[in-house]
């Protein structure tokens, strides 16, 4: 009996809405068709705006964002089912990420912030759909992130050999999954993961991100600079601990440049290296017996990174999700699908060793599509 879903994501690297339609019938899932609906780069730059506090009318540009990203989380939804042949009646609900435009899960006050109107999706769209999935983490004392883990370990986790999962998006987070079924699962985000890279390379050669790690691989890295990005406090927080954008951005690098003039194709190889160095170093400190890395996100295309990573880990395989059965492009969309079941289920989806959370929750908000009915 089939059981399709649709997931939808759209990270920190701001480059455009993943979709896909994923059967979950099977204890394996199965992507059936995945669509990309890029941003047009007035959207970017406004979603960039509001994320970096840029903004002079803050609530007025949230307020209208969250409408536009919900028509455009729509339309991307709308498309991939006029491009899979895959009827709307067929799809028993969507599972929207949203848009991060603010995460601070430390402090006081803890929040997280998402946007793209769920009300907007299941009216456009005719079905279900669950949303806003972390603040009930946060609510609970989690980070409310990273979220995903608990699908890779669905996916993934092998009692033969201890492997990890790194998902190099905007950000770099990190599963950490035992062979022993007694040993919970871990995770953390380590650092930047193209966010930096994707926002130099943008200033200096007007491109939205470095393929294949191209332009680094051709640069020098500056040890001294190296060395500094990396004395952030973040990289000494002990897990449970995730970030974004307030985090690390090109104000976060300029402040550390301290005005002097590098080689821009020799920070962009420092920069590479800062990721690789900040996702080594948590392997190393906090997953020391890994024997496998299975590489998801826009960064498993780096092959340069990806030769960073072998280089300070060796002895430990480095593969993309491709090679396990998952497309490593689409596991976050697949990740939300699933997280949208296992909400409508009642079943909770964050693991509170990742997160920090006091307890395990039902995650999300349930925006029934106008034909439901409760029962």
């Amino acid at each position: 009996m089939r059981d399709y879903y649709l997931g939808l994501m759209s990270g920190t690297s701001l480059d455009g809405i993943d979709a896909a339609i994923v059967d979950l019938s099977a204890p394996f899932p199965t992507v059936l068709a995945a669509h990309t609906r890029p941003f047009t780069a007035t959207l970017r730059q406004a979603v960039l705006d509001l994320a970096h506090g840029q903004a002079p009318h803050e609530i007025e540009l949230l307020g209208t964002l969250d409408t536009r990203l919900g028509e455009q989380f729509a339309q991307a939804v709308l498309t991939l089912l006029e491009h899979s042949g895959i009827p709307t009646t067929a799809i028993r609900a969507i599972g929207s990420h949203g848009q991060t435009v603010r995460h601070r899960p430390r402090g006081p006050e803890p929040f997280t912030l998402q946007i793209g109107d769920p009300n907007i999706i299941a009216e456009r769209t005719g079905i279900t759909t669950v949303a806003d999935f972390r603040r009930r983490d946060i609510a609970a004392g989690g980070q409310g992130a990273p979220l995903v883990p608990a699908f890779h370990a669905m996916c993934f986790r092998n009692a033969d050999e201890d492997r990890a999962v790194l998902n190099l998006g905007g950000m770099a987070n990190l599963t950490i999954l035992p062979a022993d079924p007694q040993t919970p699962v871990s995770g953390l985000d380590t650092g930047p993961g193209n966010v930096l890279l994707d926002a130099w390379i943008d200033t200096h050669q007007r491109k939205s991100f470095d393929a294949e790690g191209a332009w680094a691989a051709h640069g020098t890295v500056i040890p001294a600079l190296l060395d500094t990005l990396m004395t952030d406090e973040f990289f000494q927080q002990p897990p449970p601990k995730s970030t974004g954008r307030e985090q690390f951005h090109l104000g976060w690098l300029e402040q550390h440049l301290h005005g002097t003039s590098y080689a821009p194709v020799d920070v962009q190889a420092t920069l590479c290296a800062l990721t690789a160095r900040s996702v080594a170093n948590a392997m190393t400190t906090w997953a020391p017996s890994t024997k496998r890395v299975l590489v998801c996100g826009g960064g498993a295309h780096n092959t340069h990174l990806l030769e960073l990573l072998r280089r300070h880990l060796p002895g430990t395989t480095i593969e993309s999700t491709a090679v396990h059965g998952l497309d490593p492009d689409w596991i976050e969309a697949a990740a939300f699908a699933w997280m949208a079941r296992e909400t409508l289920a009642g079943r909770t989806a964050n693991l509170p060793s990742v997160t920090g959370a006091r307890h395990p929750v039902i995650m999300g908000g349930i925006y029934l599509a106008a034909s439901t009915q409760l029962r």
